[in-house]
């Protein structure tokens, strides 16, 4: 009975453990909520540059995919989660970055949503410091929403910036050709 006890009580200790992701130093939890849908973990990795860990991301789906095409183009929930890790990511160097992905992501073609970025890259333009987390969730017919540390920061709507948006990560060109790969669960 002793036994049997002991096994329920460690059982019960590691099943909140499962309910995470370690990432790099950082914990990412495995489900996520969007509009009303829970979300889980496809993959996650770390975006690195010159050496160094900028974040830990995190992508997550309805249901698991390895098809970076067909995850951009779909008009299901879906999210990013971006735990910033490094003292090098500032407000200016996010936003250039994010110049940088959309560039990348419509192959210089970022005239139809340029209005939408401008907007998006406002939700980073106050103070970025180690350990701030960004939320950017896709909801069908609400857009994409965009949360620092919980607050919202506001709504970017429209498929074709959504698409340029997750493409950033999952794109032919993009941020960190590892963190695509991890963040597809490959």
């Amino acid at each position: 009975m002793r036994i049997l006890i002991l096994s329920v009580f460690a059982l019960l200790l590691m099943a909140p453990a499962n309910a995470q992701t370690e990432v790099g130093d950082v914990t990412l939890p495995n489900t996520m909520q969007a509009g009303g849908e829970t979300l889980m973990l496809n993959g996650a990795g770390i975006r690195e540059k010159l050496w160094f860990d900028l974040y830990s991301g995190g992508l997550y789906l309805t249901e698991k995919s390895k098809d970076a095409e067909a995850i951009m183009t779909a008009d299901k929930a879906m999210a990013m989660k971006l735990h910033i890790t490094s003292k090098l990511i500032t407000s200016e160097k996010m936003i250039d970055a994010v110049n940088e992905g959309f560039e990348k992501a419509t192959g210089g073609n970022t005239a139809a949503i340029s209005k939408e970025i401008e907007t998006f890259k406002g939700f980073f333009a106050d103070e970025i410091v180690k350990d701030n987390i960004f939320d950017i969730i896709y909801v069908p017919g609400t857009g994409v929403v965009v949360s620092k540390n919980g607050t919202k920061q506001g709504t970017v709507k429209g498929m074709a910036f959504k698409k340029a948006l997750f493409g950033i990560w999952l794109g032919n060109d993009p941020a960190d050709k590892n963190l695509k790969t991890k963040m597809l669960g490959k």
